[in-house]
């Protein structure tokens, strides 16, 4: 029973018309079972973490992002497409997905954004990312002084700007997921913001 619950964990549905773009997801994430689905399908498997959407396969892609998020909210969406201006993309996320990858990604991108965002977090260029909290939250210059780190806190929030998942951080630095999560949270509470991502773009994270 619990392997079967991990695999179902694992499941990524791919949501696009051409069979090699699917062929080519399947063989670069073997960790995950990949299933080619269509839009309907990829709605109605409750078994699946994530969905993998071609913006190519549909001239309606915006719509379909928000039918996603109103049908299945839970479900994580990340685009796929040839767009890389950081309008388009911010359209993207502000439609619901929660993240975007270019088609030309190699495995070691698109493995690290599926991993980000299974974590709970938004992938995309990080000027895009940027800009989407600047509007969200305004970023101001505060008289308050900056947020004091430990050199653990340090180590965790280099990590973090590097795109490493909660795994990958215990793993570099020999600490459970669990201690991980710990860290973080410690880490937006003294920064004053709710997401990882805002973490890594916020003006008093930003050294060398």
């Amino acid at each position: 029973m619990v392997e079967a619950a991990a695999k179902r964990t694992d499941r990524i549905g791919v949501v696009a018309t051409d069979p090699l773009r699917v062929l080519g997801l399947q063989t670069i994430l073997p960790k995950f079972e990949v299933i080619h689905l269509t839009a309907p399908g990829a709605l109605d498997d409750v078994n699946l973490s994530l969905v993998l959407v071609d913006a190519e396969c549909t001239s309606h892609l915006f719509e379909l992002i928000a039918t996603f998020h109103h049908i299945r909210p839970q479900l994580k969406l990340i685009v796929l497409g040839t767009d890389t201006s950081p309008e388009y993309i911010q359209r993207i996320i502000g439609a619901g997905a929660k993240g975007y990858l270019t088609l030309s990604a190699n495995e070691s991108e698109l493995s690290m954004a599926i991993e980000i965002v299974r974590d709970g977090s938004v992938w995309a260029p990080r000027r895009v990312l940027s800009r989407l909290l600047d509007r969200q939250t305004g970023f101001t210059s505060s008289a308050s002084a900056p947020p004091k780190f430990t050199p653990r806190e340090l180590q965790v929030l280099e990590l973090l700007r590097a795109g490493r998942s909660n795994r990958e951080i215990g793993r570099a630095l020999t600490i459970n997921e669990s201690t991980v999560k710990a860290h973080i949270g410690r880490l937006l509470r003294k920064v004053g913001v709710n997401n990882r991502i805002a973490l890594t773009v916020h003006p008093s994270t930003q050294f060398e």
